[in-house]
């Protein structure tokens, strides 16, 4: 995954508007459930998301890469981040909200793992608690035999990253080819990105035998869409 890339992470995403997305998250969850006050965003990657929603609630981060959480930990450096599989986790405490944000839980990459997911996020929920989760495409919206290509461009970083996207045993596979350029030299890397191509029915079944109510705003915080479920004990 995030193994080469990590320390260009926030470069290669800056496109991403986390302030106006969290904001529109908070909202979200504050009208669901008002009182809702503490967080644990897993697959938290480098603590953008926490950086903003910290304003609204007490947030803590989960990953299973320990280079993205180095940077979260600089970023917000009072809160909780903890290393883990968001597959098998325990963290011994529970929360009024639970996050998966941008497509994140699609690394989990088999219906198997989205079953243990989902169950282990739904497990730190209190009652009435809320899992969020921003899904990846399925596999009748993920676009295959296609090229993309991002850049990022300041003083003294440039990157250049492509790859095309490919379907192989029900996940999307990213062959990400990385250019990145620094005042001291130029490098080129690769990494592979599978990401599990889940249905809208496996999304909702996993969560709702976990007894939560389901409900899905087809936009989302990114034009992907958003699970929300509530726990009801």
């Amino acid at each position: 995954m995030f193994t080469k890339s990590a320390e260009f992470y926030d470069a290669l995403y800056h496109f991403k508007d986390y302030a106006q997305a969290s904001q529109k998250l908070s909202g979200i969850i504050k009208k669901i459930n008002p009182e809702a006050k503490t967080l644990l965003d897993t697959a938290c990657g480098t603590g953008k998301h926490i950086e903003k929603l910290k304003i609204y609630f007490e947030c803590d981060g989960l990953d299973i890469s320990g280079k993205l959480l180095e940077i979260a930990e600089k970023r917000c450096p009072g809160n909780k981040f903890h290393k883990g599989d968001i597959t098998d986790f325990s963290l011994n405490k529970k929360y009024d909200v639970v996050t998966c944000l941008f497509s994140s839980i699609a690394y989990v990459k088999t219906g198997e793992n989205l079953i243990k997911a989902v169950r282990c996020m739904s497990d730190h929920l209190n009652e009435k608690g809320l899992l969020i989760i921003e899904p990846w495409f399925s596999k009748e919206t993920f676009w295959t035999n296609t090229i993309t290509a991002n850049h990022y461009d300041s003083k003294d970083l440039k990157i250049s990253w492509m790859y095309n996207s490919k379907s192989e045993n029900d996940m999307s596979v990213l062959d990400i080819n990385y250019l990145v350029g620094t005042p001291e030299e130029v490098t080129y890397f690769t990494e592979r990105h599978e990401l599990g191509l889940f249905s809208d029915l496996q999304y909702r079944k996993s969560m709702e035998d976990c007894g939560l109510e389901v409900d899905f705003d087809k936009e989302g915080l990114f034009g992907r869409g958003m699970y929300t479920g509530i726990k009801n004990l």
